[in-house]
């Protein structure tokens, strides 16, 4: 086999053989002054620093020869554990130009998943954030059953005796260095992203160059934005979704990426920045949801009235788009005029009114989020993927259709079919190679004719759109032999604003509980709209009468859409919101219904007695 053109800029004829550094060196030749990467330091009024395209060529050239000199070749595994910051993102691509494949875990893995992690990747090197992060890797340095050597560390005075992030751009590079770089043929490994561990230990999913780029150039064909587009760059790294939206599709696009190392703030870059696309995972979007319902609640009524106007407008347009059908002369003027005078300066204070493409993915969107949404004029395009298909599989479009609830249609890279039990499965040319072996070796998923078994549940219509049910394993067998998607009801649940977070539990038994979460932000608001006063706050609030009155009428409500078998019997209201830091949430947002279960296990057997 022969190894792609190197640093010339050319590509391939078929984009599919496209490698990452041949991008990098397209995008340096063809567009050297265009931004391609802004960061902040960690001060939160700091000025902002970029890089151009020419720039980050450079930078990951030198930042290379740093990795080469402490011994990383063609083929080594690096980890990486740092925030969204300019050292993990140039780093991975100067990984990657020196044939190496860089490895990104999530900051909140607990230690046992770090040490599985390492071990099974059999990695010698990783580059950490700081002094918490050299705390956790600094055991795995002494393991006898773990390679690792050696640990660089990204923040200045954090080193502890450990290398220090800055020693590698003071690496003279080498003669002929060029030579060794930019190697890298279409069936290398990219990247093996660690799955979020929901159950079990992560597992290793290795992308090749040829899958990424064929994931690539089947999401630009559903989407619709202007070149050299602005991503905001907020979700962990080691998250399929932020891997593409935030390196793989900045190379291929030419785009310019905002680092927000601290998702807490993302909402002030995204009021800098006025971002033309926006990616949330469905908890961001219900987080968003909650704040902008909790300003409205506020509002005089009179005002109310000409949003809830507006809203009634901008959804109508929808509806018509949603058909596929051009929306009449007179509610395209209706719409336009709403727009302008009422949804645009609401969206401009919260930094969204250039949005033309936003979209969720990793687990069913609430259908009331969604449609809250398009009440602004905004289609959250909803989609579907795994780690191991490349990310996105199913996707809505403005360019293709969509439907609000669905997932979309596939995109051109995979195809799908519904097996004889629901479980969704797909294959393709963006389904990964295999799970990594500890030896180097890939074991295969799929089957013999290429399909991929994917756990989740779900159905396609008449229209080609998928429908998700919900994780096969997830799936509640009730005592009476029923199946309940524990998704359709807690979605049901939120819709009210009172409720955060929601999980359904009833495997075995007779009827369904759940444990209910009071939203930090629209509860708040909704005491002070309804004159309700307590004390301690949410834990106050989650007492309170009229709060609790409130709640039962919110699951009396969900109650009344559901069949009897998914209605929910009783439950406990909670005042503490679930987290990745405290172990319900995974990285990438999704519960970890065990971790819920063992936390709150007092709580939902009480439920099931008296």
């Amino acid at each position: 086999m022969t190894s792609a053109p190197r640093t010339t800029g050319d590509l391939p004829d078929d984009p599919a053989d496209r490698t990452l550094p041949q991008l990098l060196a397209r995008n340096a030749r063809a567009y050297p002054r265009l931004p391609a990467l802004s960061w902040q330091s960690a001060e939160r009024d700091a000025d902002w620093t970029t890089f151009t395209w020419a720039e980050v060529h450079e930078h990951t050239r030198s930042l290379a020869a740093g990795y080469r000199a402490l011994g990383v070749g063609r083929g080594d595994h690096v980890l990486l554990m740092m925030a969204n910051r300019s050292e993990h993102w140039l780093s991975d691509l100067a990984l990657v130009r020196l044939g190496a494949v860089p490895v990104s875990v999530y900051g909140t893995a607990a230690p046992e998943q770090i040490t599985h992690i390492a071990r099974n990747c059999r990695a010698r090197l990783a580059v950490v954030e700081g002094a918490a992060q050299v705390a956790v890797w600094e055991p795995l340095l002494a393991d006898a059953d773990t390679p690792l050597e050696r640990l660089v560390v990204a923040e200045a005075d954090a080193e502890d005796g450990h290398l220090p992030y800055a020693a590698l751009l003071r690496e003279p590079v080498p003669e002929r260095f060029a030579e060794e770089l930019d190697g890298a043929r279409p069936e290398d490994p990219l990247t093996v992203v660690y799955t979020s561990g929901t159950t079990g230990e992560p597992k290793g999913v290795v992308l090749t160059h040829r899958q990424v780029m064929a994931n690539a150039l089947a999401l630009d064909a559903v989407v619709e934005l202007p070149p050299h587009v602005e991503h905001i760059c907020y979700l962990p790294f080691a998250h399929i979704a932020e891997r593409m939206l935030g390196i793989y599709l900045p190379c291929h696009r030419a785009s310019h990426v905002y680092l927000c190392a601290d998702p807490t703030r993302v909402g002030e870059v995204v009021r800098k920045v006025r971002p033309a696309q926006f990616f949330g995972v469905p908890r961001i979007w219900e987080k968003l949801s909650a704040a902008v319902r909790a300003v409205l609640s506020l509002m005089p009524a009179e005002q109310q009235v000409v949003l809830d106007r507006a809203f009634e407008i901008a959804r109508e347009h929808v509806g018509y788009r949603e058909r596929g059908e051009t929306p009449p002369a007179e509610l395209e003027e209706r719409y336009c005029r709403a727009r302008e005078d009422v949804l645009l300066p609401m969206l401009a204070a919260g930094g969204l009114d250039r949005v033309t493409w936003s979209a969720s993915a990793s687990a069913p969107m609430p259908l009331d989020v969604v449609r809250f949404w398009a009440g602004f004029g905004i289609v959250v395009m909803d989609a579907w993927g795994l780690t191991e298909t490349t990310g996105v599989a199913t996707s809505n479009s403005p360019r293709t259709g969509f439907r609000l609830g669905s997932v979309g249609r596939p995109v051109e890279s995979v195809e799908i079919r519904i097996a004889e039990d629901g479980e969704i499965l797909v294959r393709g040319s963006s389904v990964f190679s295999g799970y990594l072996r500890p030896d180097g070796s890939v074991r295969s998923a799929l089957d013999a004719d290429g399909w991929l078994a994917t756990g989740d549940i779900g159905r396609i219509d008449e229209d080609g759109y998928l429908w998700l049910t919900d994780r096969k394993k997830e799936m509640i067998i009730t005592s009476t032999g029923k199946n309940v998607s524990p998704a359709l009801v807690e979605n049901a649940l939120k819709e009210h604003p009172l409720i955060g977070q929601a999980m359904v539990h009833g495997d075995n038994r007779s009827y369904l509980v759940a444990l209910l979460v009071l939203d930090a932000e629209a509860a708040p608001a909704w005491a002070a709209a309804n004159g309700v006063e307590a004390a301690g706050g949410l834990a106050g609030l989650a007492q309170h009468p009229a709060v609790r009155a409130e709640v039962d009428r919110a699951v009396a409500a969900a109650n009344t859409r559901l069949n009897r078998t998914e209605q929910v019997k009783r439950y406990e209201l909670l005042a503490e919101e679930w987290g990745p830091a405290t172990g319900e949430l995974t990285p990438s947002l999704k519960m970890r219904r065990r971790v819920i279960r063992d936390k709150y296990a007092d709580s939902l057997s009480g439920l099931y007695q008296g």
